[in-house]
């Protein structure tokens, strides 16, 4: 079984930072790619920024120069590092990935897209 535990939400200031992190764990194969999404009340979730297993990165334009994606592929792991952040902000960060698992205990594989629970960040101003 394949799980997406996140990590590092909170509550920060008007112009503060956080750093998220996204660890998969289960019978994974390969990470074909990671990324990290948000939804705030009343809005439909929304890219924030996805890293292939190459390294290529993807940003929604209101993040760029604010935000950095990263991963650690020895820990199967992505980053967010989201710097100058803004009351806009807000909204529950979820990650999501992309994986080649194998099925049950046999070595055949599948193509799988997942996603974690959830992790609140606030914004105050």
């Amino acid at each position: 079984q394949v799980q997406l535990v996140e990590s590092g939400g909170g509550l920060v200031q008007a112009g503060g930072s956080l750093r998220l992190s996204c660890a998969a764990s289960g019978r994974i194969f390969s990470i074909n790619r990671m990324g990290w999404y948000r939804q705030a009340p009343g809005n439909q979730r929304e890219l924030v920024a996805t890293i292939t297993g190459s390294g290529s990165t993807n940003y929604a334009d209101s993040m760029k120069g604010r935000f950095a994606i990263s991963r650690d592929n020895a820990k199967n792991t992505v980053y967010l590092q989201m710097s100058n952040l803004k009351p806009e902000d807000t909204a529950v960060y979820y990650c999501n990935a992309e994986l080649t698992v194998f099925i049950g205990s046999s070595s055949h594989r599948t193509l799988g897209n997942y996603w974690g629970q959830g992790t609140q960040v606030t914004v105050s101003s």
